[in-house]
């Protein structure tokens, strides 16, 4: 054979740097959630105190995760994120299992719901007399097409859209403090009920929604191998971007409190639309409907662009479709799995089940998130076993925050559960389905 003639086969390329990866961070997390969930929380727990206590938590234990993925990804610097740190650290089956639950529950399914709430706010705004599925499934063909053309013109309209979300929750903040004068903030009583099994558990269900909108600066890790210098890029900008939203949505809850009070923000369910009526009327209402409409459109295309690197790493360990594996040699883009993501999503859009699917998120979400914390004991563990000192970015404070991280997130598996059975054990029972497809492509791969 001649070895000249040999066709390399493309790879993706580094193109993304410090700036691209912050805003990647961000743009995983802010979403539609923050504008929508703030009064969600207010229905389980019912004073000031209780609330903003609850955002604190979470963005604790959203900052604690930034640390540990931190560490992660300048462990393994390469595309695909959590599916290769869990094959590595744990076993090949649980990082096959992220990566199967990814595609058919967490991931697709969060981006036909979102594409939805897109639609019904772009309706709404422009008046059209079109099914909201019709405009969910061009703005994902769209948006899978942008994506085709290479990960930095993916990356460029993803922080287009970071920039002007940032601006409407700024404009949230400061019109909601400076032009509403009737505050209806106080800080008693601090406890809506004696301390009690009853508080816990309402504490413990409000994290639910409220972890929903903290969720996804994970996603980052996904896109590790087209950062430039990623062990020092990646984590730099898990830790500012995740930093820089937990400040953002306890202002915005804040905000929220001081305009409605605990009860008004209970009963309703759109409340950045309420902050805005009363600071600026219908002009207001106006201007925040535009941007959560695009804070929607600009969440929707991070996750088109960032899942498919994990589909791309399956293929090629050889336990995915080998086509998805392949990359534009011009583009440098994993186009078959945007594709198939993206077809994914459509399906799912049109089978009208993404508000259920949804409900499973969390669960099969923060299963994940304590393992990546696991890892990092592995990986501290290999590293004394072999006398290694791993030089790059390590968690503060290990293992006592690596543990309690771990920890807070089992309990926020348990707590999802208990409060919501039927859905969260659908969720996790599909994930489960992939156990069987890992070792049925592994026995199709030893007799190819």
């Amino acid at each position: 054979m001649n070895l000249n003639n040999q066709v390399t086969q493309p790879t993706l390329a580094r193109r993304l740097g410090l700036f691209d990866a912050t805003m990647i961070v961000m743009g995983g997390i802010i979403g539609s959630g923050i504008f929508m969930n703030p009064y969600v929380v207010a229905q389980y727990v019912h004073t000031p105190f209780l609330i903003l206590s609850a955002w604190l938590v979470g963005g604790i234990i959203a900052i604690a995760g930034s640390f540990v993925y931190a560490e992660l990804a300048a462990r393994k610097p390469e595309a695909g994120g959590e599916y290769v740190y869990l094959g590595d650290a744990i076993h090949p089956v649980v990082g096959f299992m992220y990566g199967w639950g990814l595609l058919f529950v967490v991931h697709t399914g969060g981006m036909a719901a979102v594409s939805l709430t897109f639609s019904r706010y772009f309706l709404s705004l422009t008046g059209l007399a079109l099914p909201d599925w019709l405009i969910a499934i061009i703005t994902l063909v769209i948006l899978t097409t942008v994506n085709c053309l290479g990960v930095k013109e993916g990356s460029n309209l993803q922080s287009f859209f970071m920039v002007l979300k940032i601006g409407a929750v700024l404009m949230l903040i400061v019109c909601g403090y400076l032009l509403i004068d009737d505050s209806r903030f106080t800080m008693q009583p601090l406890l809506d009920r004696p301390p009690s099994f009853d508080l816990v558990s309402g504490f413990g269900a409000a994290l639910v929604p409220l972890l929903f909108a903290y969720g996804g600066w994970q996603t980052s890790n996904f896109i590790a191998g087209e950062v430039e210098n990623p062990d020092k890029n990646l984590p730099r900008g898990l830790l500012i971007g995740t930093g820089t939203v937990v400040v953002l949505y306890i202002l915005v809850n804040y905000v929220c409190l001081h305009a409605l009070g605990a009860d008004g923000l209970a009963q309703t369910k759109t409340p950045a639309s309420a902050v805005m009526q009363l600071a600026l009327g219908n002009t207001g209402a106006l201007f925040i409907g535009l941007g959560i409409t695009i804070s929607t459109l600009g969440f929707l295309s991070q996750s088109i662009l960032t899942g498919p690197r994990v589909y791309y790493a399956m293929a090629n360990d050889g336990v995915f479709f080998k086509k998805v594996g392949w990359v534009h040699p011009k583009t440098k883009a994993p186009v078959v799995a945007i594709v198939m993501q993206g077809v994914a999503a459509i399906v799912i859009a049109l089978s009208g089940k993404y508000e259920q699917i949804l409900n499973y998120v969390v669960a099969a979400d923060w299963v994940w998130f304590g393992l990546g914390g696991a890892c990092i004991f592995v990986y501290r563990l290999r590293d004394k076993r072999a006398g290694n000192n791993h030089s790059g970015y390590k968690m503060p404070g290990h293992p006592y925050t690596t543990g309690i991280y771990t920890l807070a997130c089992v309990a926020i598996v348990v707590s999802t559960v208990y409060n919501f059975p039927f859905d969260s054990l659908i969720g996790l029972a599909i994930i489960a389905t992939g156990i069987p497809l890992f070792y049925l492509w592994k026995i199709k791969r030893r007799n190819a």
